[in-house]
Parts: structure tokens; C-alpha cells; sequence
């Protein structure tokens, strides 16, 4: 039997065979013409994209697979117990990626680089404390443009305080996304009565990874395709693959 996962974001679609390596592609119209050789019998799918987007690819992926499974939050699954009392609120994108870590029982301050930062605290044994969302430094950095066509929404260099205007951006942008993320590890660590290990990932981890690694609170490791790691666990948990 061929699976396949699907990890439909805000600003782009990944796909995999279930232990093959992962595929970008970009989620715009055009990543609904999947190469012809993902097809299958199992497509496992997770989705935070707006619903129009998540139907398209919905019926694309209907004339490729046999049958298709859409990921969704559960309160409890496979170790892992969620702190949302509503599970519906935690995106599915966050509810897999701690349940591709949750067997490795470590505390970890787990934070994804997308169109949001999210960052999720998870105990050793499983239980979700909670977490805390922010717009990434892409989306600040496109929100600025968008106000004032003056601020590149791109380029520039991190430096502690910039002589001009697109270093200036790079570094408050990062630096905000920077301090949320030490303050988190702080206060984990209180919690915790120890520090938990740093894991990052999502589209734009590579280029906040070695900004975190300058703290002195921790160091980061990147994490890729968690969310389809997490997919294919969901799926054997689930009995579906």
C-alpha cells in the first residue's frame, strides 16, 4: 500500500511518501498540479490553509488516492495530552508536530517558523502546557510593507542597533521573534524546575536558527517535517497506515 502525507500551510504545501523524504511545494494554485508520481492509495492530510484552499487540494488529491484521511486535534493520542479544553483551537499543524517528539520524552520548548510563530511547552510525559502564537519576522516584515510602502518587506541585516532602515526592520523583527522565544525558555524553565531542550522547525526555522543559538539559555535544534512525521504516527495510531 502507498501513503502519502500532506502538510498544507498558510504559505505552502509539503508532501511525502510516508518514510520517504519530504517535498516542498508552494501552495499557490499552481501546487494543486502535483507531479505525477504522487499518487496512491492513502493520502494522510493536514491542513491549516483556508478552506478553499484545503478543498482544492481535497479534489485534486480525490483523483490520485483511493481513499484520503484529513488529520484533526485530538485531546489524547498516542502519550500525548493536549491543554486545550477545546481541542478544535489548536491548530492541527501544532497538535502533530508534538506528536512526532512526544515519544522521545524530553521536555521541550518546541517553535515553528511560519506565517506564525508558534511556540508549544511539552513535559517529558506527554502533557501539552500550553503555548503562545506571534506573527513570524516573514509576516511582520509583509505587514510593515503593506502599511507603508517606504519598509522592504525583505533583505537587511541582523545587528544590535542599524544605521539604516532595512537592517533596522531584519533586526527588530528578528529580535522581537527572538525575545518571545528566551522568554518562553525562561519561563519553562521555571515551570519545569529545569531548562527543556530547544527544537525549531517550519519554513522559516533555517534562518532564525542561528540567531537562537547566540542565547546563552539554550541551544536550538532544527527539526525538519515534523508535521509529516507527526502525520504518519496520527496514521499508526489510528490504524490507518
Amino acid at each position: 500500500m502507498s501513503t502519502w502525507g500532506f502538510d498544507l500551510g498558510n504559505t505552502r504545501l509539503k508532501c511525502a511518501p510516508l518514510a520517504g523524504e519530504a517535498l516542498a511545494l508552494p501552495s499557490e494554485t499552481e501546487a494543486l498540479a502535483l507531479p505525477d508520481h504522487v499518487r496512491g492509495d492513502v493520502a494522510l492530510v493536514s491542513s491549516v490553509a483556508p478552506e478553499a484552499a484545503r478543498l482544492a487540494l481535497l479534489q485534486r488529491l480525490s483523483e490520485r488516492f483511493r481513499r484520503i484521511h484529513l488529520a484533526r486535534t485530538l485531546p489524547e493520542c498516542a502519550g500525548l495530552k493536549i491543554a486545550y479544553p477545546v481541542p478544535a483551537c489548536l491548530g492541527v499543524d501544532r497538535f502533530l508536530s508534538l506528536l512526532a517528539i512526544v515519544d522521545e520524552h524530553r521536555d521541550t520548548l518546541l517553535v515553528g517558523v511560519g506565517t506564525a510563530l508558534t511556540i508549544d511547552l511539552l513535559r517529558a510525559d506527554g502533557l501539552h502546557l500550553g503555548g503562545r502564537i506571534a506573527p513570524s519576522p516573514t509576516l511582520m516584515r509583509e505587514m510593515l510593507a503593506a502599511r507603508s510602502p517606504a519598509l522592504p518587506a525583505d533583505g537587511g541585516r541582523d545587528v544590535e542597533f542599524a544605521d539604516d532602515t532595512i537592517d533596522a526592520l531584519a533586526s527588530g523583527c528578528n529580535g522581537a521573534a527572538l525575545a518571545l522565544v528566551e522568554r518562553s525558555l525562561v519561563v519553562a524553565g521555571q515551570r519545569l524546575c529545569g531548562m527543556p531542550r530547544l527544537l525549531v522547525h517550519g519554513g522559516g526555522a533555517e534562518a532564525l536558527l542561528p540567531l537562537l543559538n547566540k542565547s546563552e539559555l539554550a541551544t536550538a535544534d532544527l527539526r525538519a517535517d515534523l508535521v509529516l512525521s507527526g502525520l504518519a504516527r496520527w496514521a499508526r495510531w489510528a490504524g490507518i497506515a
